[in-house]
């Protein structure tokens, strides 16, 4: 029993971070290393993170640096930025990438915000299933007789705490997101 409730934090958690993620890679206006987090290079051969290759520091609100250590990667880092779909044109200017976000206009925010309730939803509904498919399981232990009566009460009620829990902190963070969207 315990070890059902320990698998399905586990899961929730999972879902919850994988919010996060999606979440910073959500461009806002401001400079955000996360939405290279997608971006990779080829570096022979091999398909490579930006953040494994250069220094990416913000030096304004609106301005994302890439410092490569290797100068003879800003072609092949400034091609990669372009075929993302992060929507920002690099400049380079021989020894750094330059990515100037935009601000972005009102009617463009409150799409964002929508995507961002939606992300939020999906991530609660995927909760929710979590919980669903665990006291499956508790009540199938109960039906071989592996837990009692009881047992099988106490864990539906500890399983809906936990979901409530994780529901509450992506409500929190969906909030937190939209009202840093929202802000001008």
């Amino acid at each position: 029993m315990q070890e059902q409730l320990k698998k399905a934090e586990e899961r929730m958690g999972r879902r919850y971070d994988h919010m996060c993620r999606d979440f910073a890679e959500i461009r806002a206006g401001r400079a955000n290393p996360a939405v290279l987090d997608k971006v990779k290079v080829d570096y022979y051969g091999t398909p490579t993170p930006v953040n494994q290759l250069a220094a990416v520091s913000v030096t304004e609100a609106r301005t994302l640096v890439i410092q490569p250590w290797d100068t003879s990667l800003l072609r092949q880092i400034e091609k990669a930025i372009q075929k993302s779909d992060i929507g920002i044109n690099p400049n380079n200017d021989g020894k750094v990438i330059r990515l100037i976000f935009p601000p972005l206009t009102e009617e463009r925010r409150k799409l964002i915000v929508k995507d961002v309730q939606k992300i939020a939803e999906d991530t609660k509904v995927q909760i929710r299933n979590v919980r669903r498919e665990a006291i499956e399981k508790l009540k199938a232990m109960k039906k071989k007789s592996e837990i009692t009566e009881d047992d099988l009460k106490n864990a539906e009620k500890k399983m809906q705490k936990l979901t409530d829990n994780f529901t509450k902190k992506v409500d929190e963070t969906s909030a937190a997101k939209q009202k840093e969207l929202l802000e001008l």
